[in-house]
């Protein structure tokens, strides 16, 4: 496993990380510690999760169910792992319970630290851009949080590189904590921010700890275009999860470029989830990348990219190929 600092910080983190949003619905607490055991004997020090998790979830009050699995898990380990978690999301029917108020934040964190039972968040995230609250409240509430010794570190998740900008242009002007990490979406079949987002960060120091390096499980070719969709499955899941990701990747260009990718990997004797992830975590500007599970053996392939050889020139220019063969769509989360 190896361990590079997050962005221009001291903050060491492995290259892959554990996501955790099957967490509480598609796994199941038992399940959960098995995964979390796995990771953690793998190498693996960094987990990320939401307050918002597990993903599906049938109702409000499942929301949260995530970081209390976690914070049992974490007993006894804390000094040992980097945890992030995020804030956005609605975590209740009221009009201040979500977003990125003074208010939602003060709030969503105390609630975080006392599910994940521990004092200190090493990463805090917004989850989302808010376009109503404005830059400098949510961030001078992120610089409060750090000096009080709850957060160490600030990021952003499914931001554009504007934003992320704009935002540690303000905080420089007045003295608050910079953000130092973006959590975008990048995997072979979607590959955006490479036009603004990598080129930002790179030229800023700021890390990237990218998801989906599977694109929702498509490349590991479980699904096929004329198949019908199945409940319990990433696309099938309920509370709107499923429809974003058949909104993001179920699509026949999609599957022709899978398979496509499926043929190219038995040529090669590549196995194409490790393959994908290794693509992700060689390029360029990519800190970690996040890895999960809703059973502990399909962990197995995504860790081995830690120990695979880099990817040829002439590998990743076939692999390009992926990317750009696909129509361009007006989308960036």
């Amino acid at each position: 496993m190896k361990i590079h600092p997050l962005g221009r910080t001291g903050l060491q983190v492995t290259n892959l990380c554990l996501g955790t949003m099957t967490f509480g619905n598609q796994a199941d607490k038992k399940t959960c510690f098995e995964i979390l055991d796995k990771t953690f004997a793998h190498g693996v020090n960094f987990i990320d999760t939401a307050d918002v998790y597990p993903i599906g979830r049938a109702s409000y009050a499942i929301a949260g169910a995530t970081e209390s699995i976690i914070g049992e898990w974490l007993q006894g380990k804390r000094d040992k792992v980097v945890l992030a978690t995020k804030c956005f999301g609605a975590m209740g029917p009221e009009a201040n319970d979500k977003g990125l108020s003074r208010k939602h934040i003060m709030t969503a964190v105390e609630d975080s630290l006392r599910r994940l039972k521990t004092d200190y968040l090493d990463l805090y995230q917004t989850h989302q851009f808010d376009p109503i609250t404005p830059m400098d409240e949510t961030l001078r509430a992120f610089d409060d949080l750090v000096g009080q010794g709850k957060v160490r570190y600030i990021g952003v998740s499914n931001w554009r590189a504007w934003q992320v900008a704009k935002a540690n242009g303000i905080a420089d002007r007045k003295n608050y904590t910079r953000i130092v990490s973006v959590q975008p979406r990048y995997n072979l079949l979607f590959r955006m921010i490479e036009d603004d987002l990598v080129p930002m960060a790179l030229d800023e120091g700021i890390g990237i700890i990218s998801y989906n390096p599977l694109a929702g499980g498509m490349l590991t070719g479980r699904y096929g275009k004329n198949e019908s969709i199945q409940e319990g499955t990433r696309f099938g899941l309920g509370n709107n999860a499923g429809l974003l990701y058949r909104e993001r990747y179920w699509q026949e260009a999609s599957f022709d470029a899978v398979e496509r990718y499926q043929s190219w990997c038995r040529e090669h004797n590549h196995d194409p989830v490790t393959t994908a992830v290794r693509w992700v975590t060689q390029q360029r500007g990519i800190t970690s990348a996040i890895i999960g599970a809703s059973r502990p053996e399909q962990l197995d392939a995504s860790l081995r990219a830690a120990d695979m050889n880099e990817l040829t020139e002439q590998e990743l220019a076939w692999l390009d190929g992926l990317w750009f063969s696909l129509p361009r769509r007006q989308e960036f989360s």
